[in-house]
């Protein structure tokens, strides 16, 4: 049955660019008195509300009052497995590996077990304004088939792949370079391209996967030219000196990725703290982007993100929250976070660039801006609600604001998951406060 056309009025912001590029006044779209319409899960007008309702004055308006309405969050990295692992205490990333992540992804050869953490993580990120995320599964192709059915049950659109790792892992934790092939290639005729589903090849990271096992990755790719690729590089130091050891032959630890024909327009590498110059250049050249992971950098102590160095060389960036190692399922305080790393870095982040980063800048790094990641007609109804008076320090905080600029810098100072009224997916209610 065709669903009626349903108009939104509150404030509305998007962006339209990179503030870094087009420069800040040319970088959003704002109206303070704005009508978003919605017919069967797209977007069909947007614009200042009294022009619209006058042009349809009998159309079902929804009002939100007090609210500004953003395109939902895109999380560019993160470990639905490692829920369960969030704040656990005191180590650096090689350590945290072995101590809490191996030992909570082993539980995933349970499919109940699978299916009851899948169904937390989604309520999760709908409940933190997150609409659209790039996702690590486990080893176990079970864990990537439940995640699929309880995302696509919600109807969004989400992207998840199996990880591969034959190697420098717990027995029960790895596959062979053949069987990660086989069961990916199995998974990805299956979900990848169903609905609002897409599958990325996930390889964890290059000490986990022989050159057998990276090859075959390549290969995928190869055969399924609209996959991605999905995984990690230079997170941490001795991490990087591991690689060395392991790929004697490679000039650096992107380079190993290279020589597997790894790097393409559609693979996001997390992290990317500790790059070198021809690092950046052959990040840019290919146009892989990087997820950019401020508090699980901080965390586990790996590093400060060079984001002026990146918009330097013209490599993509979004945001992860990178859960478990990160610290937060909001998009909100990854914002502040981001905003502190590059405080320390001597480098600045204005709210029209926090904002952008965590919308449409992910949907730039993930070839989807022709669906989601800003509020343009045509695109899918994918938005969440954020309210100007969550908290008590919020609401008092608020009167002072004298600008739109600066309501986004204290929801992106002192929001979290409370600051989400509502998130709407292909224009249905998926969460409300």
């Amino acid at each position: 049955m065709k669903k009626a056309a349903i108009a939104h009025r509150s404030a509305i912001l998007h962006s339209l660019g990179d503030p870094h590029i087009s420069g800040v006044e040319d970088s959003y779209e704002y109206f303070a008195d704005g009508l978003l319409i919605t017919e069967q899960g797209k977007i069909t007008h947007l614009g200042d509300a009294t022009e619209l309702l006058a042009q349809y004055p009998d159309i079902e308006v929804r009002q939100h009052l007090n609210k500004l309405i953003v395109p939902g969050f895109i999380d560019t990295h993160i470990h639905y497995p490692q829920t369960g692992v969030i704040a656990s205490y005191g180590e650096q990333l090689l350590d945290w590996l072995e101590n809490y992540t191996f030992p909570a992804e082993a539980e995933f050869s349970d499919p109940q077990h699978c299916s009851r953490s899948a169904e937390f993580f989604l309520d999760e990120l709908l409940k933190n304004g997150t609409t659209t995320a790039l996702v690590f599964g486990t080893v176990h192709k079970s864990s990537v088939e439940a995640f699929f059915q309880a995302a696509d049950k919600r109807h969004l659109r989400m992207i998840a792949g199996k990880v591969m790792m034959d190697r420098n892992a717990p027995d029960n934790l790895t596959d062979t370079a053949q069987s990660s092939y086989d069961d990916s290639r199995e998974l990805i005729e299956k979900y990848h391209g169903k609905n609002r589903l897409h599958y990325a090849v996930t390889p964890r990271f290059a000490p986990t996967s022989t050159p057998e096992q990276l090859q075959f990755a390549g290969q995928l790719l190869t055969e399924f030219p609209d996959l991605y690729l999905h995984t990690h590089l230079s997170e941490n130091k001795k991490e990087i000196e591991w690689v060395a050891q392991l790929f004697p032959d490679s000039k650096s630890y992107l380079d190993v990725y290279d020589q597997y024909n790894l790097l393409t327009p559609r693979s996001v590498f997390a992290h990317a703290i500790h790059l070198d110059d021809h690092e950046f250049q052959r990040l840019a050249q290919c146009q892989s982007a990087v997820a950019f992971c401020p508090t699980s950098n901080t965390f586990l102590g790996s590093g400060l993100f060079n984001l002026t160095k990146m918009q330097q060389h013209k490599v993509q960036v979004a945001l992860g929250t990178d859960v478990g190692g990160g610290t937060s399922f909001s998009m909100l305080q990854t914002m502040q976070e981001a905003y502190k790393v590059c405080q320390l870095s001597g480098q600045q982040i204005n709210p029209f660039k926090a904002f952008y980063l965590a919308t449409l800048a992910g949907a730039q790094a993930l070839q989807l801006t022709d669906k989601i990641g800003d509020l343009k007609v045509g695109t899918e109804a994918d938005f969440v609600v954020l309210d100007l008076a969550a908290t008590p320090l919020i609401n008092n905080r608020m009167q002072s604001a004298r600008s739109i600029e600066e309501q986004l810098f204290v929801l992106m100072i002192l929001g979290d998951d409370r600051a989400i009224a509502q998130t709407y997916s292909f224009g249905e209610c998926v969460y409300q406060s």
